[in-house]
């Protein structure tokens, strides 16, 4: 399999050998900003759409300069969706040109970023070799752009994803804080959390949507290549834009520690490289050079594991019958109970929650499910690869698990735990 998918990646890249990005554009409309980029390549051309619903954040007098700056970041990480299908080995950018800093840097976003869309299309490369940037030649240089700085205030952008973690952020900041609320693409749980922390209207949320070129979907049907991109590097410099409209200087993520866990034991292949504290640190850099310190980007849920804070979410009864981490059942707003992110959720919270309230709040006892065996036995270590989502550290997984082994012995799950490692 992985010789067909290198063979693949080698076609892909001799047919279209040039990926571009051609343009953005931005229009004001009455109550949002619609984005469009387009990207193409010899045969292909993308034009995703982004709509910027503001609500009641929007801060006067903002120069349009300045959106050309943000909206252009935005879209040299927008690209990477649509680059990956066609891998094409040279990335034309017109709009501007980059400094070799700046080069490297998105080069090594791309590289880390893609590691698992490699490891699963059996892909070998290096940084290096990737692919190499090219610029029009009387584009401006990045460092003409216009950044403004924003001053500090009381206000914070908290973006909520409709899990544990954003809940917990939220509430531990609102005490002294004015939050602004943050949705890329709302669904059942994020709009459900939003509403009971207090913000009952869209207007009082600030929304993204984002709309996927339709040909893309097209194009990963007829086999080119696809994988998993760095979502949370894309909500990053969304956050730097959403800062600038309200002018608010704070963004406060909700990445913990956890997020800095290889998923494939013994390498740098992570799943959630744009949650990790090296992304964090990488971002913060290129906000402080590249774009003026305008922003200040920083996760508040840092210094936590993933047991303390689900010890933390376990205080907030009021969210447990809303929120949602999963992401096979968010279109229907609900718990799949197949999926190792959901399996990973009920053991986290286990310890802090009675069983009778677990199983009522997922609408199935998790632990006592065979099917899921291999999401377990990959969650405890027993094998070299971590599940390709979000979930915390293997030493969290099974801590969790000792706290509940006693009082949830009879369940299939924890008997497979006591019987594996000899502990009856």
């Amino acid at each position: 399999m992985s010789q067909q998918f290198s063979l693949k990646w080698t076609q892909l890249r001799e047919t279209y050998p040039v990926f571009h990005y051609d343009s953005f554009q931005y229009s004001w409309k009455e109550d949002h900003i619609e984005i469009q980029f387009q990207f193409r390549t010899e045969e292909l051309v993308y034009k995703p759409t982004v709509l910027i619903k503001y609500g009641n954040w929007l801060a006067p007098g903002l120069k349009n300069s300045l959106l050309d700056s943000l909206v252009f970041n935005i879209g040299m990480i927008e690209l990477i969706s649509y680059w990956k299908a066609t891998a094409s080995p040279v990335v034309h950018i017109h709009p501007a040109q980059l400094s070799v800093p700046e080069q490297n840097w998105w080069k090594k976003l791309y590289f880390k970023g893609l590691s698992e869309y490699f490891y699963q299309n059996g892909i070998e490369t290096s940084k290096e070799e990737f692919f190499s940037f090219s610029f029009d030649a009387a584009a401006p240089h990045s460092a003409q752009f216009d950044y403004s700085y924003v001053p500090s205030s009381s206000f914070v952008i908290v973006p909520i994803g409709g899990g544990k973690d954003s809940v917990v952020t939220l509430e531990q900041l609102r005490s002294s804080r004015k939050i602004i609320p943050l949705i890329i693409n709302p669904r059942g749980a994020t709009l459900d959390c939003a509403r009971v922390a207090g913000f009952d209207t869209l207007e009082q949320i600030f929304i993204i949507e984002r709309e996927i070129d339709p040909l893309l979907l097209k194009v990963n049907a007829k086999g080119y290549l696809n994988g998993h991109t760095p979502f949370s590097a894309m909500l990053a410099f969304y956050t730097v834009l959403a800062a600038h409209l309200t002018q608010t200087r704070d963004i406060a993520l909700s990445n913990e520690s956890s997020a800095n866990e290889a998923t494939i034991v013994g390498t740098e292949i992570n799943h959630q490289y744009s949650k990790s504290l090296e992304f964090e640190r990488d971002f913060q850099y290129y906000v402080a050079h590249f774009m003026n310190d305008c922003a200040h980007y920083y996760s508040h849920l840092r210094p936590y594991s993933e047991l303390q804070i689900a010890q933390f979410f376990a205080q907030y009864e009021q969210y447990h019958a809303v929120f949602r981490s999963c992401n096979a059942g968010s279109k229907e707003n609900k718990w799949c109970c197949n999926c190792s992110k959901c399996l990973f959720a009920y053991i986290i919270l286990s310890p802090f929650i009675e069983d009778e309230k677990m199983i009522q709040i997922f609408g199935e006892d998790l632990l006592n499910k065979e099917s899921l065996v291999h999401y377990f036995d990959q969650l405890v270590g027993w094998e070299d690869t971590k599940p390709f989502e979000c979930v915390g550290t293997v030493e969290e997984v099974n801590q969790a698990i000792q706290m509940i082994m006693e009082s949830r012995k009879d369940k299939t799950l924890i008997q497979r735990y006591i019987h594996n490692n000899n502990l009856n």
